[in-house]
């Protein structure tokens, strides 16, 4: 998390901060880590939807489960008989 800092930039992080905040500094840190275990648990839960997204297999509509139920729905379609014209140069 802190890959560019080391213990010397640490502490004084920590003095400036103590400087700054003084009393405050414990509940600033308590709200702190509460809103980022917070963070955290909505971050797990996100991830955790899409993990289950890929096992839900879709359900077919219910219209399209009643239309493919049909058999007796065939189109039969009904066309002129083709009579080729004769030729009449005899």
């Amino acid at each position: 998390m802190f890959s560019g800092l080391g213990y010397q930039e640490m502490m004084l992080f920590g003095i400036i901060a103590l400087m700054l905040f003084g009393s405050k500094l414990p509940d600033m840190a308590r709200k702190f880590g509460g809103t980022y275990r917070d963070l955290r648990k909505k971050v797990d839960e996100f991830h955790r939807e899409f993990r289950d997204w890929d096992k839900i297999e879709p359900q077919p509509t219910k219209k399209l489960v009643e239309a493919s139920d049909d058999e007796n729905d065939t189109v039969q379609t009904s066309s002129p008989k083709f009579v080729p014209p004769r030729d009449d140069d005899s």
